[in-house]
């Protein structure tokens, strides 16, 4: 969540924009063995191709689904919770709400999604063309990072966030191979217009942002962070390398006011907004495990079919 210079990564995911099926596809297949990607099946066993297999594993590593690396390969709590076939909250990702969580499992990891992190926590332009925002992100390379990457693979990672989060309706150059749409483009958090050439991510309230996932959000920064208060200001804009939850969700001030005034009243005891000195802070009253607030969505999801 905090950014490291000396941490960053491009390119990793082959060119292929994250589909629908890969992550519940690939975790399970990972759950039942974790060697699943080196193995010289792994083609038959995902039904892919190698460079997609090379795909999928990244992107379980950027939403923060698995850790591999030299030393262990192991399932994270999360993903366990959310995709496994024994008793996940949703195993066939069914529910918006958990691409909403993906988005910010996703920008919230400079490690491994570099671009996604750049853009939804520092980049402010409400309207853009692809050039202006990936022009713009290999001078932030150039001048933050500690590696050297070539401007052609950082401006390609780029398009790549582009391809995930707008619906290909609107934009003619994707390929058609690529006509299935990312579970990010759900979200309408980056569109394109034709008529301008240009793409639009705006600032707005977002009714359809579930609670519980933004009071995952909010608990999850307060951890990574270590701290018991945060000012308002800093949930709403970055700052010292940390990700803003109102930036990350393309909230308004006045949308992140309303989530965070509908999360004290909902699950009381937990967050209190106090003025200190002038200072608008929200303050954590005790320690709260942000997976609480994802279980408690599931469950009143559950609730909800079973009552149908």
């Amino acid at each position: 969540m905090l950014y490291n210079p000396s941490k960053v990564a491009f390119g990793r995911h082959e060119s292929f924009a994250l589909r629908f099926g890969w992550l519940t596809k690939g975790f399970q297949a990972f759950e039942k063995n974790s060697a699943v990607f080196s193995d010289d099946d792994a083609v038959v066993a995902l039904g892919v191709g190698k460079n997609m297999v090379n795909s999928i594993r990244h992107w379980l590593r950027a939403v923060q689904l698995v850790h591999i690396d030299a030393n262990i390969n192991k399932t994270t709590e999360l993903g366990k919770a959310l995709f496994s076939e024994n008793g996940g909250w949703d195993p066939y990702l069914e529910d918006e709400a958990t691409i909403w969580l993906i988005h910010w499992l996703l920008a919230t990891n400079p490690e491994q999604a570099t671009s996604w992190y750049w853009f939804f926590n520092f980049f402010h332009k409400p309207e853009f063309t692809s050039q202006e925002a990936s022009n713009a992100l290999v001078d932030f390379v150039k001048g933050n990072i500690d590696s050297k990457h070539s401007s052609t693979s950082v401006k390609n990672d780029f398009a790549v966030l582009l391809r995930s989060y707008v619906q290909s309706k609107g934009n003619l150059k994707i390929p058609v191979e690529e006509a299935l749409d990312s579970p990010l483009s759900l979200l309408r958090l980056i569109t394109y217009s034709p008529a301008t050439k240009s793409y639009q991510s705006r600032l707005e309230r977002r009714d359809n942002l579930p609670l519980g996932i933004f009071g995952f959000a909010i608990a999850d920064l307060f951890q990574k962070r270590g701290l018991s208060a945060i000012p308002i200001e800093d949930l709403m804009y970055s700052r010292d390398g940390y990700v803003a939850p109102g930036l990350l969700f393309r909230l308004t001030e006045n949308g992140l006011l309303s989530k965070l005034e509908q999360l004290i009243h909902e699950i009381p005891g937990v967050f209190k907004i106090v003025d200190t000195a002038g200072i608008h802070q929200l303050y954590l009253l005790k320690e709260f495990d942000p997976l609480k607030f994802l279980k408690k969505h599931y469950n009143a999801l559950q609730q909800q079919d079973e009552a149908a």
